[in-house]
């Protein structure tokens, strides 16, 4: 996938306006607040990592995922779909996509059911209720919402080059690797290009492990520092509303306030 980023559908339809962003998300904004709306796409965003490692699934794949996920209700009300629906589904679509190989439809379904009930139970009560139908036929759902736009160009191989060039160490990589995992958390994957947000969280890391050097080097990119700036500010947002989110206390009110969709599952 090295093809040319700023000729890509991704660069072209999927960098989007913050306003429009916004502006998509009212319906949803009137029975959540910002915070809550953040929090339950923290949770999602910790179901597709836990299903995508149990799946051993590479972590290209995963946050390939993850970004459909986040398109997907960039342009959708949360009713429009099951979240918990939609989560194993980008999944599917993803290991497609990046050529990881086909996961068994029975096996993505086993495994949806056995890490509900064994690694998010403080969530959920009930089990998983979706068979390979629901899945099946929310993908071309999500094939026609993404307007087949499935190529993702992630921060991880600028990262790379970027630690290269600056001839740092494993442990600078392995941090800013985290942050960039973290990020998906936000909405960054769909407001900046890859490049921008691995420049940022390259930039957080040195930041903890207090690497001055480092500053010249950063002023000499050609690139955009506003951008980069507002990345690391959503970042670090990210990270004071972790700090102080008791997850397992609050996420079955949370989910129990997203709009629901109107037919339910058959079994």
């Amino acid at each position: 996938m090295a093809g040319n980023f700023w000729q890509s559908s991704h660069s072209q339809q999927w960098i989007l306006d913050r306003q429009d962003l916004i502006r998509e998300r009212q319906y949803d904004l009137q029975v959540l607040s910002e915070d809550e709306y953040q929090k339950i796409f923290i949770f999602f965003a910790n179901v597709i990592q836990v299903l995508g490692e149990q799946l051993k699934l590479r972590q290209q794949v995963i946050a390939t995922a993850t970004v459909y996920f986040k398109r997907f209700y960039a342009r959708n009300s949360l009713k429009n779909i099951d979240p918990l629906l939609l989560a194993p589904t980008c999944i599917l679509l993803a290991s497609k996509v990046e050529e990881f190989g086909v996961i068994s439809n029975s096996r993505l379904i086993t495994i949806c059911q056995s890490v509900i009930k064994s690694k998010f139970s403080y969530a959920y009560t009930q089990e998983f209720p979706y068979r390979t139908n629901h899945v099946l036929e929310c993908e071309f759902y999500l094939l026609e919402n993404l307007d087949c736009c499935l190529i993702v160009y992630q921060p991880y191989r600028p990262l790379l080059q970027l630690v290269q060039d600056l001839g740092q160490e494993e442990q600078l990589l392995t941090l800013s690797w985290r942050i960039v995992n973290d990020s998906l958390r936000t909405d960054v994957c769909l407001l900046y290009p890859p490049y921008q947000i691995a420049i940022a969280c390259l930039q957080i890391a040195c930041v903890i492990l207090q690497k001055d050097s480092t500053k010249t080097w950063f002023a000499e990119l050609n690139v955009d520092l506003d951008k980069v700036q507002e990345i690391v500010r959503a970042i670090c947002n990210l990270y004071e509303l972790w700090k102080d989110w008791k997850e397992k206390d609050e996420i079955q009110m949370l989910l129990s306030k997203i709009p629901k969709p109107k037919p339910a599952p058959q079994r």
